[in-house]
């Protein structure tokens, strides 16, 4: 069975609309039909499994859809596996896209998902996840620390490629394209490519670190994504962004099946589905699609990010992102980002466990750092040194003349 928690809301009642959602979703329709016969029902209908009451709405979710009290609960519903299968799309439309529309809801929100065991070996999930980034990095006993290359608009090559290098020098483990940078006309993809790889191939030489690049290679047609991950793969890249809600289950599919980077995540778009906490679905549900289908890394913003997720939103979704599904294998790594600086770094690191698997993703907390993007890296190492070491950063910074400075410009959580 794969079974779905809904989070339900009506005027009516709840046991008849349970009952309408498995119906509607599997064998229903509005009329009784010849063909569903006992037999087919107890073959291929949902079924409501468990109800569990909570406490009424003040107002509808949806508006101008009844008169209160507006009930809730969290109704689980089980779909056999063989109305379904292992098809991810078949999913998504069955026992998610559809239950929108079902009239007398003045909301619903899919909270979880539980998946059989005939899913586990159905998808390839990640190529490199968390062992296989860290390998690739070098990274091993800390957090990977990442940057992204600012401004996230405008840049053309060879200035990209001169903070890149400036970042390289100082140590930075992992720097990514902004996900709203592509293949523009002033900075095509292919000339990103030849300013920055040579770069980091003399230094991969001289040192024997690979800093990863992540290029942004996403795009509408398929063959055209592949097109840019091939350009990426031949000079010597291992890493790509992909804005996984812009290129659907069916991109996501084409590329990782043939593809020999790691698929660093973007979920932009997600907000959509979520924001409205009696509407949409969780990440948690959300989230699974995209490991099965071959996410590496996952960006799920922050601690006192500078979007509207609250701290605990972030916390659940780090849990998410690093909890099997059926294997650790089918974790990805979880990327911490959107208005970091040094200064969340114990926090986090407290939140989330105390782990150091993870990629801690900088923009202006690392390029706008008062003494240079240089002097930003080794802040933020500096920063989950103190975390790890249950130094306060305040403490830490006597000593650490990086990290002060970013203290100071960084502190009242405005300019991050």
């Amino acid at each position: 069975m794969i079974t779905l928690t809904y989070r339900i809301e009506t005027s009516g009642s709840i046991d008849a609309l349970a009952a309408k959602i498995a119906s509607d979703q599997s064998t229903g329709t509005f009329v009784a039909l010849p063909g569903e016969t006992e037999e087919l029902k107890a073959r291929v209908a949902a079924r409501v499994l468990a109800i569990r009451h909570l406490p009424d709405a003040l107002q509808p979710s949806i508006p101008e859809t009844g008169d209160g009290p507006f009930k809730r609960a969290d109704v689980d519903i089980a779909f056999p596996f063989d109305a379904i299968g292992t098809d991810l799309s078949a999913l998504m439309t069955i026992a998610i896209g559809g239950v929108y529309s079902i009239k007398g809801l003045s909301g619903i929100r899919i909270v979880d998902m539980k998946l059989p065991e005939d899913y586990r070996g159905a998808h390839p999930g990640p190529q490199f996840g968390v062992a296989g980034s860290r390998r690739l990095t070098g990274v091993t006993d800390r957090p990977i620390i990442g940057t992204i290359v600012k401004p996230a608009l405008g840049l053309r090559p060879h200035e990209a490629a001169a903070m890149v290098a400036e970042l390289i020098a100082a140590g930075v483990d992992f720097i990514k394209d902004d996900e709203k940078l592509m293949s523009p006309a002033y900075s095509p993809l292919a000339e990103r490519v030849k300013a920055i790889m040579p770069l980091i191939l003399d230094h991969q030489q001289k040192t024997g670190k690979k800093v990863m690049y992540a290029f942004g290679i996403s795009h509408a047609d398929p063959d055209e994504m592949m097109r840019n991950h091939d350009l990426v793969a031949k000079a010597g890249g291992n890493c790509a962004v992909v804005n996984i809600n812009s290129i659907g289950f069916g991109g996501m599919a084409f590329l990782r099946k043939r593809s020999s980077l790691v698929i660093h995540a973007h979920r932009n778009g997600w907000d959509i589905l979520t924001r409205h906490p009696g509407l949409g679905m969780d990440f948690k549900v959300w989230q699974q699609f995209w490991r099965l289908l071959g996410v590496d890394q996952f960006q799920i913003n922050g601690i006192a990010s500078k979007y509207w997720e609250p701290d605990e939103s972030f916390v659940e979704s780090f849990k998410a992102v690093t909890t099997p599904i059926f294997a650790p294998d089918d974790c990805a790594l979880p990327v911490a980002g959107s208005g970091q600086w040094g200064g969340q770094a114990p926090e986090t690191y407290e939140r989330t466990g105390r782990t150091v698997d993870l990629l801690y993703l900088c923009g202006g907390g690392i390029v706008s750092h008062p003494d240079g993007p240089g002097a930003g890296v080794r802040a933020v190492q500096q920063a989950w040194q103190a975390a790890v070491d249950g130094t306060s950063l305040a403490e830490f910074a006597h000593n650490h003349a990086e990290l002060a400075r970013s203290i100071e410009k960084f502190g009242d959580g405005k300019a991050a």
